[in-house]
């Protein structure tokens, strides 16, 4: 497993919500010392982690935010503060494994330090390294100072940690009021500028206030700092509803905020107070759906592929009609069907007819879209191939096969007269309807890309000779807008040194992220085919954002599916905006894949007028 720092910048790191308010969701009175529960309920503590861990957090906090002898006083607990964390510690750690990492949680010392309060500076430093201490000695992956009111509090803390572990990872964060500044009026200004002495690892904010106050702070705070970024929002302000604070914000919208946190440059996003595993959840499919899919650590070897002389490999040309259609700079237009998820493929086969009779060039076939369980993929392309007529472009995923099941498997579909693949790694289980289901991932879709390479050339992934090599047209998948746009073309490079002959886009409905991907790619001479996805409502539009890889709804487009009154008058507005979309951009791209709204194919026919 990563640690930390590996993660930091390579991919959005989730951490899990709040650990006080959930457990007050479980029972325990607000009068109760939480961190006593390390010692007193530790099985209770556990099932608070395997809960976020099992919503998708990456990162768990130890239930140790208040565990420093002045918290832990008032409660006859002073001397035990030592146990409390390394029990906290401990516990998290058992539950984590490897799955996740655990974050040592440290909380203000909930006093006033000098010169307007009693307690001195090395007075607080003393009492922090007594809790930091069991925090290392029970092994956790970094520290996390949060909720901190005070700069001058936090530079204590962090100076007791460097002199414990000068190495340990930091995360540092700051509460806000509602104008976006510290608790004291200062502005964010300062918090950086102080922490500038100290090499943390990550600067943040949390605590305090909801999502919408919390990115404008956020926005501020990435201009002022080059620093890697978190943001960890209350659930909203809570509200007194029958003696019980309750706080407000849905899963959906925290998730919906977590994409525009994203967007905005935060490195790691979790919840605060008011948030619980369902938030968390809900915060993991947003990132899943704005950053590109976890790199595999596939070493990736030179091919020095080396044809036996007899094997005549297959030319460009004769591929594919597909194929052939590139090659000369044709326009291609590709529409997207989905396998039935029963044994019936009649319906499947109507829509291909109508299709291939309408002139679309090939049908694209997911396999297992959304980790959903349906007909085999290959089944369906070889019997819209066989009874309709028209090129299928199949999709090869690494999720759900090891390197000799894809090897077989491509085998039989060239023999099943197969001769486009799409080479995709997969969406995790997780996303979908069995996400206890296993994946395999032996390698990702450079690994696969060349797999095909080596068939293409008549040599089987050990390099035994098998004879006839196959001819795969082959295509791989990239997203225009992924977070770090950097990885994605890095890994795009690589695919196109596999093998890989033409790109697919995740579906396109922001022009400018497309324009800027263009640029970007300028010296990459293969065809490019766009994505287009026709929106069919609004709730539709806000699921495209939250939940699709890539995909980024506009304001002025979300505000136009809004305006509809009907599902018929917002299919209708989805596909007169599909149809914009193709307009302006068939002159830039080599052609566009298409997905039938609701399996409406008529509506395919309206967006290529």
């Amino acid at each position: 497993m990563m640690n930390f720092r590996d993660r930091l910048g390579k991919q959005v790191i989730v951490f899990d919500g709040g650990t006080g308010t959930y457990l007050y969701e479980k029972g325990i009175y607000i009068n109760r010392c939480y961190d006593e529960l390390n010692l007193t309920n530790p099985e209770l503590v556990a099932e608070v982690h395997k809960d976020y861990i099992n919503a998708g957090a990456d990162i768990v906090e130890t239930n140790t935010f208040g565990a420093n002898v002045i918290k832990l006083k008032p409660h006859g607990l002073s001397d035990k503060v030592y146990e409390i964390n390394l029990r906290g510690a401990q516990i998290a750690k058992s539950v984590a494994g490897e799955t996740a990492l655990v974050a040592g949680s440290v909380g203000p010392l909930g006093v006033q330090l000098e010169p307007l309060g009693k307690v001195r500076y090395e007075e607080a430093k003393e009492a922090f390294k007594e809790q930091i201490k069991g925090l290392l000695d029970g092994k956790v992956d970094l520290i996390v100072f949060e909720t901190f009111g005070s700069v001058n509090e936090l530079s204590q803390a962090i100076k007791a940690l460097k002199e414990l572990d000068a190495n340990m990872p930091i995360m540092a964060q700051m509460t806000i009021n509602d104008e976006g500044h510290l608790l004291s009026g200062a502005p964010l200004s300062v918090f950086v500028n102080k922490l500038k002495a100290y090499n943390v690892d990550v600067i943040g904010l949390n605590c305090s206030v909801g999502p919408k106050s919390m990115l404008e702070a956020m926005e501020t705070l990435k201009s002022l700092t080059t620093i890697p970024i978190s943001v960890q929002p209350n659930a909203g302000v809570p509200q007194n509803i029958g003696g019980r604070n309750i706080y407000m914000a849905s899963p959906e919208y925290m998730a919906e905020y977590a994409k525009r946190f994203i967007q905005k440059g935060a490195n790691v996003i979790g919840g605060c107070c008011g948030t619980n595993p369902t938030h968390i959840k809900a915060i993991r499919k947003a990132v899943h759906a704005l950053q590109p899919s976890k790199r595999l650590d596939v070493q990736i070897k030179e091919l020095a592929i080396e044809k036996p002389a007899e094997v005549k490999i297959v030319e460009k040309a004769d591929k594919s009609r597909l194929a052939n259609k590139l090659l000369k700079k044709e326009f291609v237009s590709l529409v997207e069907l989905v396998s039935p998820r029963g044994v019936s493929p009649q319906r499947e086969i109507e829509k291909a007819r109508k299709l291939f009779n309408h002139g679309i060039d090939a049908i694209n076939i997911p396999d297992g879209p959304r980790a959903s369980a349906r007909m085999s993929a290959l089944a369906l392309a070889s019997i819209l191939h066989r009874e309709v007529g028209i090129e299928p472009i199949l999709h090869i995923a690494c999720r759900d096969r090891n390197i000799i099941g894809m090897q077989s498997d491509l085998l039989g579909a060239w023999a099943l007269g197969i001769r486009n693949i799409l080479a995709i790694t997969g969406d995790p289980p997780k996303l979908g309807n069995y996400p206890d289901a296993t994946a395999v991932f032996d390698v990702d879709a450079i690994g696969l890309t060349n797999l095909i390479s080596r068939l293409n050339n008549g040599l089987d992934l050990a390099g035994n000779p098998i004879g006839e090599p196959t001819g795969f047209n082959v295509a791989v998948g990239v997203n225009p807008g992924a977070i770090n746009l950097d990885e994605e073309i890095r890994r795009l490079d690589w695919k196109i040194e596999a093998g890989a002959e033409y790109m697919i886009t995740q579906p396109v409905f922001d022009l400018k992220i497309l324009e800027k991907f263009l640029k970007r790619i300028e010296y990459i001479k293969l065809p490019l085919i766009c994505g287009i996805w026709p929106l069919v409502s609004y709730r539709n539009a806000e699921f495209m954002n939250n939940e699709v890889p890539g995909a980024s709804v506009p304001d002025d487009i979300m505000d136009r599916m809004r305006k509809t009154n009907s599902k018929e008058e917002g299919f209708e507005k989805g596909i007169e905006i599909a149809n914009e979309t193709f307009n302006q951009i068939k002159s830039v791209v080599s052609g566009v894949q298409l997905a039938a709204p609701l399996g409406r194919i008529d509506a395919i026919f309206k967006i290529l007028e």
